[in-house]
């Protein structure tokens, strides 16, 4: 993929982007979602102040961990030893464990009910779920099945197609891409936004996916994935657009 010019769609991708410079690559960061941070004295202090009363906190991606733990520091809150954690992914289990908490779960699959039931018994258990305000519902209603008592709390907003990636967008589909990299359901609704069409924006462009859902909501916007990532990390990202570049080649 030398010379590929590379849609990274995540507002932080200088990783991704480091390994598909280290390939000859050019990655193109236009980020399709903007992360923003929620008021202090809302429902995530709430329940960053009672945190020791979970059996479980489950968290689905690193914004996610960075904002709770951004609360409990504020509100001089240590992270108590009680509470089991699970993260899901690799980079959602690094921002965690960076707090200096051990993560107990780290689920393969992003979808809801593989999650919870990589949890193992939950009747009764009590559930902090802290997350993107816009998040689905398939997880909470997951782990509700599963006799779970869940607490949902909205930990940052998620701004889909923010503005200022407009024009960035336009400019990077104008002078064509080879490939389009999308790590969240969001992203490709932030790039729909701002793309319009995405089945022809991106006609003959490679897009890789960081897992199956991401991957139903890009095939729900008309575009079938080239490849989805094995894992949901960087390197399994570029793997997986090293061998649609293979085959293509």
């Amino acid at each position: 993929m030398k010379g590929w010019r590379v849609l990274v769609t995540r507002p932080e991708g200088d990783d991704l982007s480091a390994l598909l410079g280290d390939r000859g690559a050019i990655p193109l960061e236009v980020p399709m979602i903007e992360i923003r941070p929620l008021a202090a004295g809302g429902p995530l202090d709430a329940a960053a102040r009672r945190i020791a009363a979970y059996d479980w906190i489950v968290v689905t991606s690193a914004n996610g961990a960075r904002a709770l733990f951004e609360r409990l520091r504020a509100l001089g809150v240590d992270p108590p030893s009680g509470p089991r954690w699970a993260a899901v992914g690799p980079a959602t289990a690094a921002a965690i464990e960076s707090e200096g908490v051990r993560v107990t779960r780290v689920p393969e699959s992003g979808t809801g009910g593989a999650i919870a039931r990589e949890l193992g018994e939950l009747a009764g258990a009590r559930v902090l779920l802290p997350r993107a305000r816009i998040a689905s519902d398939d997880l909470p209603d997951a782990l509700a099945a599963l006799g779970a008592r869940v607490d949902v709390v909205a930990a940052y907003d998620t701004v889909v197609g923010p503005e200022s990636s407009r024009e960035p967008l336009a400019r990077a589909l104008d002078a064509g891409l080879q490939a389009a990299i999308f790590t969240s359901g969001s992203t490709v609704a932030g790039f729909a936004r701002l793309a319009g069409d995405p089945s022809v924006a991106l006609a003959d462009v490679a897009t890789v996916c960081i897992g199956p859902v991401t991957a139903g909501a890009l095939e729900a916007a008309g575009v079938r994935p080239s490849r989805v990532a094995a894992e949901r990390t960087p390197a399994a990202l570029i793997e997986a657009l090293e061998e649609v570049a293979s085959a293509r080649a």
